[in-house]
């Protein structure tokens, strides 16, 4: 139908409406292209696992975030060679933009192909053209009820051949080409798991069925199998994560029945998916079914589309100031020397900006930055490091800026700022889920109610390190405490990769007055890392350093930092499990 509908418009005398049709079509053909190299990618997920090669697995996700600019990039320079894209008076783009439209209406990614128009119009026109009727400010076409073939789930009904033959058969439809290890064993556990989670075993309804998303979500070492069962009014969404064992065969790890432990999955501290998705907006869908507490921006985040997620963010934050009347202000937490950090109290997020100028001892500039960002886009965050959304020239009511917050971007970050009569434009900054700061958090609470967080920021320390993340800064002010209790690292400036740090005793003293100096006698090279001394600043408190040295003491030895280098500089690929392990079915029925 397209390539009918341009084959009329280059029969047409009007030369204005074949520039507007071949630009259109262009922009599409972009967006095709970078969508099929994106499901080319996720499929070979599944190679991956079958072959054991997680390394190729992790490079994959890691390989993908960048699929999307290159496109944009090579469509913007098209259309300024083939059509001078940049001097096209406004009534044309007006024009492409309807014209693209038309060419969406049987499109199974419309709104993804909305967001990389947006993407190459931004790389081409002036930031003023950035809110008008050229771009789509919001969706134009409809993504509900949009089919795939084949649907994007499948339903079982064990009403017609019973429970275990319904879940054996469930698992074996994905042929995922390698053998269960016991498969009528991780049956048997599955029923044992949901026997406990429902606490009684009802009797098949009219309507009892389980639905499972056709394609499965790989990440890490684990392939995910994620759906929801229903039976008369109750509805119980699960997830189920398979492994291979030594000899490459598969087995059941685990069954995940709660909603928040399904959510746990699609942290924005974690891994991106790999999944190969036709109609990505109906996995959204399903999934925001399971996790209602899960923004649409955040699932489209965790399935790789990382611009969509920050187009639907942006929605959502305009959506939000229309609707609220509170001010951006200085974010709770002690002031940083690299970034100004402010949020809306009403918004469950923070908005960082880097200075211009960086003091000492910070040694530091934007670019150095800007590139352990990236670092950590990149990297597995294995669920203890906050991802960022990265913006360029968002233009927010000036009228809602504190003043003193909005003197401080002038003076310590002028570059970035542009002023308006009635706007504030930031030319980049980064945008993150509002935490409690550590150290507040520690402050304000005593005994019982911080001992679980001071053991779980070891484990922060210690999970970021069997990663190959060393976090430079360890103070309690740079890490947060989520609404589920846990330890985050959110402040990325002095991160390191493990693999390049030097992890050091300390030698004794050349002389005893040398103890007694403020000054250090050993030279502290800036990949010299020194673990005994992290207790000095870390552990003043006399009730956090009992709780830390009762589950981490080794945390401030050398050996412990330099056994997890030694394991990544051989190649260990090391287990993250985001579930408990009292999840587990080799914990929980080891049968």
């Amino acid at each position: 139908m397209n390539s009918v509908r341009l084959e009329s418009s280059l029969d047409s005398p009007n030369p204005d409406h074949w520039a507007v049709a071949a630009i259109a079509l262009a922009l599409q053909e972009g967006f095709d292209l970078h969508y099929r190299l994106f499901r080319e990618s996720s499929r070979r997920a599944k190679i991956h696992f079958i072959d054991g090669d997680f390394h190729a697995q992790r490079a994959e996700v890691r390989d993908r975030i960048a699929f999307y600019d290159l496109r944009v990039i090579e469509t913007a320079d098209r259309l300024k060679q083939d059509f001078n894209a940049d001097s096209l008076p406004d009534a044309t783009w007006s024009k492409v933009k309807l014209y693209f439209i038309g060419l969406l209406i049987n499109h199974h990614q419309p709104e993804l192909a909305e967001t990389f128009f947006n993407s190459v119009c931004c790389r081409i026109l002036h930031r003023t053209y950035f809110h008008n009727d050229f771009i789509f400010y919001r969706p134009a076409v409809s993504t509900e009820y949009i089919e795939s073939e084949p649907p994007i789930y499948r339903s079982y009904y064990p009403i017609q051949t019973g429970l275990n033959t319904t879940l054996a058969c469930m698992f074996t439809d994905f042929n995922f080409e390698l053998p269960f290890t016991n498969l009528e064993r991780d049956v048997r556990r599955l029923l044992r798991a949901l026997h406990k989670f429902l606490g009684r075993w009802p009797e098949f309804a009219l309507n009892t069925q389980i639905q499972v998303l056709a394609s499965p979500f790989y990440r890490n070492k684990a392939v995910y199998i994620i759906g929801k069962a229903i039976h008369e009014d109750l509805e119980i969404p699960f997830a189920l994560p398979l492994c291979r064992d030594a000899e490459g065969k598969l087995f059941l790890d685990a069954a995940l029945f709660e909603p928040w432990q399904i959510s746990h999955l699609f942290s924005l501290s974690r891994a991106y998916f790999l999944v190969d998705m036709e109609v990505p907006s109906a996995y959204v869908r399903y999934l925001q079914k399971l996790m209602p507490d899960k923004s649409r921006a955040e699932l489209y985040t965790m399935l790789g589309l990382g611009k969509q997620g920050k187009t639907m963010f942006y929605r959502e934050l305009f959506h939000h100031l229309r609707h609220s009347t509170d001010s951006f202000v200085f974010a709770p937490g002690t002031k940083g020397m690299v970034m100004i950090v402010f949020t809306l109290p009403s918004f469950p997020f923070v908005f960082k900006i880097i200075k211009d100028v960086i003091a000492p001892p910070k040694e530091v500039d934007r670019s150095i930055v800007k590139a352990k960002y990236l670092l950590v886009k990149q990297h597995d965050r294995v669920g203890r490091m906050a991802d960022s959304l990265e913006f360029s020239d968002v233009a927010l009511p000036r009228e809602r800026f504190n003043e003193e917050l909005l003197e401080e971007i002038r003076q310590l970050a002028p570059s970035i700022l542009e002023e308006s009569e009635d706007k504030v434009i930031l030319r980049h900054l980064y945008i993150e889920r509002r935490m409690i700061p550590l150290n507040i958090f520690i402050e304000k609470r005593h005994d019982e109610e911080i001992a679980s967080v001071i053991e779980d920021y070891g484990n922060a320390l210690r999970e970021l390190a069997i990663a190959n993340i060393f976090p430079g800064d360890m103070l309690f002010k740079n890490f947060g405490v989520t609404r589920e209790g846990r330890v985050v690292f959110y402040d990325y400036d002095e991160i390191e990769y493990m693999s390049d740090c030097d992890f050091r005793r300390i030698p004794p003293p050349p002389a005893p007055e040398f103890e007694m100096s403020s000054d250090t006698w050993f030279s502290g090279n800036p990949n010299e890392v020194y673990p005994e001394e992290f207790g000095t600043f870390l552990l003043g408190r006399p009730d956090v350093k009992k709780i830390f040295m009762q589950h981490h003491a080794d945390l401030l030895t050398v050996r412990f930092w330099q056994h997890a280098k030694d394991r990544i500089k051989q190649g260990f690929f090391e287990d993250f499990y985001p579930y408990p392990q009292s999840e587990r079915f080799a914990k929980r029925y080891p049968d």
